[in-house]
């Protein structure tokens, strides 16, 4: 009977953090009228790829999220189909690149190549004036109001600036927004740094930024969208100005569209330590054409509906989502993302730790664990197109880094923050077992890595605004955190005291506090060290002035 009764426990209580802590996939799906890159992408073919999403999306029963540019909102092929999708399982949003009719519609001159332009400052609201984002705001709502009878709730966009999301917010309530994932020049988009998965409320200065209070907030959470590798994307052709692709997106033939990667990712998705929400975003641009994207889908698809149907996932447009956020988080929860098992062939580990203070990556590896990034959030920091209007095609969204593991390397070093010891006067890498990953404590992350030749574990925690690590069970061990970066990298430290270091980029003055520990200079600008006292060290994350 005690064995009963304690199986049934563990079964109740699986059952209870799960609801707690759900697993959201939102299925989005974001259509354009044309595609000027290819000419064999015609308007039809574009038509009926999405046709076949709806089809696909209905033989597994799944709902999901179609968002709209405005010249396919104004196409009556698509106004008649999507008008017959249920509400209670479909919803129509806003898809927010500018192409020449809404622009010609709002009374203002189209300065593009193409009826739809890509670049930054032609095809996304950053090219406009403040005045000008307020009106194709206008128009579109109006449009699509007199369309479908009631405005979006949700627009979404590689990247919208905070001007406008608050006007859409203030002025037609929209309750969810989603940006691109972190990636550095793909497209000529650069969003680095940023809360890496799941959703944030952006600070009114800078919508790529997460706000630490809830005054400076602007209340639409953004969902990260494209369900990155979390083990891969991140430090991807380094050797190249510009990362690849491993993603969920169906068309990437080494990741969302190959079935061992895909099982791979929702294995893990369901079962990591997630503290608040795990977040994964499925579908498709029309652009990537049908005969690309079938093959990924019909691998997801059957996978994401039998997941549900199990309960270990929530499917729901991106409006729920939203919608359910704020009314379970008044400010940017903090969440996980854990991979325990890589994929086959590998034995890498990786946890993403987000709130709305930092981000930070921890890396496992043959033996050896390091800080691969650590990014500070300051809703202080404006974006520069809150002020400027862009006038190229490149967009640069960034955040405050204290560790960058892919600017700050090349393909002969990786930077990061690595724990050391110091072996008859001969610095070497710790190393150690299999790491375990906890989050049983709200609020807190915890992770217990057991040492190898030597007693004890280093444990780290992760809270809110600060990460504390310390070494138990044994007292004598020497052991200490040792930053390095590529050699030519510039980096934003301006000094170090004994308790902290100090930072400036993008024109703002950071630092990191040791409450406990003390920061030492290195052998070369590149270096620094952080050594524990009684073999601990906490860091606190601020942006005042040093």
């Amino acid at each position: 009977m005690k064995k009963l009764l304690t199986a049934l426990f563990f079964i109740f209580y699986s059952i209870y953090a799960h609801s707690q802590s759900p697993r959201i996939v939102n299925i989005v799906n974001f259509i354009r009228l044309l595609e000027p890159r290819d000419a064999a992408i015609t308007q039809d073919v574009l038509y009926q790829t999405v046709v076949n999403q709806i089809k696909l999306m209905r033989q597994y029963h799944l709902g999901g999220t179609f968002l709209l540019q405005y010249d396919a909102l104004m196409d009556p092929r698509y106004q008649k189909l999507l008008k017959t999708l249920p509400r209670d399982s479909f919803e129509i949003g806003a898809w927010w690149e500018i192409p020449q009719p809404l622009v010609e519609h709002a009374g203002m001159v189209w300065r593009g190549r193409y009826p739809w332009d890509w670049r930054a400052n032609i095809g996304f609201s950053t090219g406009y004036t403040p005045r000008e984002r307020e009106l194709l705001v206008d128009t579109y709502m109006k449009d699509f109001k007199q369309i479908f009878g009631y405005y979006p709730k949700s627009v979404a966009s590689w990247f919208i600036d905070a001007h406008s999301l608050y006007y859409m917010y203030n002025h037609y309530h929209i309750v969810a927004s989603a940006n691109c994932k972190d990636q550095y020049g793909t497209d000529g988009y650069t969003l680095w740094g940023g809360y890496w998965n799941g959703a944030y409320y952006p600070s009114k200065l800078n919508a790529y930024m997460p706000a630490q209070h809830q005054a400076n907030a602007i209340p639409v959470p953004v969902f990260r969208m494209l369900g990155s590798d979390p083990v891969r994307q991140y430090d991807d052709n380094l050797s190249r100005d510009r990362q690849g692709v491993i993603t969920l997106e169906p068309v990437y033939p080494r990741a969302g569209g190959d079935s061992t990667w895909v099982r791979w990712f929702f294995n893990e998705f369901v079962s990591g330590a997630n503290m608040a929400f795990s977040y994964a975003q499925a579908g498709q641009e029309n652009s990537f054409t049908w005969d690309a994207m079938a093959k990924g889908l019909q691998i997801q698809f059957p996978l994401i509906e039998r997941l549900r149907d199990e309960k270990k996932i929530r499917v729901e447009t991106l409006a729920k989502s939203g919608a359910w956020f704020a009314s379970q988080f008044k400010i940017t929860p903090a969440t996980a993302v854990t991979i325990n098992h890589d994929l086959p062939g590998s034995n890498k580990k990786t946890v993403w730790f987000n709130s709305r203070f930092y981000r930070a990556n921890l890396l496992w590896e043959n033996g050896h664990l390091r800080f691969r990034d650590i990014h500070l959030f300051s809703e202080e920091l404006p974006s520069r197109y809150e002020t400027e209007v862009a006038t190229t095609n490149d967009c640069e969204f960034y955040t405050l880094p204290l560790v960058d593991g892919y600017l700050w390397s090349d393909t002969t070093f990786f930077a990061g923050l690595r724990f050391k010891s110091l072996i008859n006067g001969v610095e070497k890498d710790i190393t150690g077992g299999i790491p375990t990953i906890s989050d049983s404590v709200p609020g807190k992350l915890f992770i217990s890595w057991p040492l190898q030749n030597v007693p004890g574990k280093l444990t780290v925690q992760f809270s809110e605004d600060a990460i504390s690590m310390s070494l138990q069970g044994n007292d004598s061990f020497r052991w200490y955190l040792s930053f390095a970066a590529a050699a030519g990298k510039k980096l934003p430290f301006t000094g170090i005291a004994s308790n902290r270091m100090n930072a400036m980029f993008e024109g703002m003055k950071y630092a990191v506090v040791a409450a406990n520990g003390s920061f030492t200079k290195g052998k070369r600008p590149d270096e620094f060290t952080i050594q524990p006292a009684q073999q601990e060290v906490v860091l606190h994350f601020t942006t005042e002035a040093s």
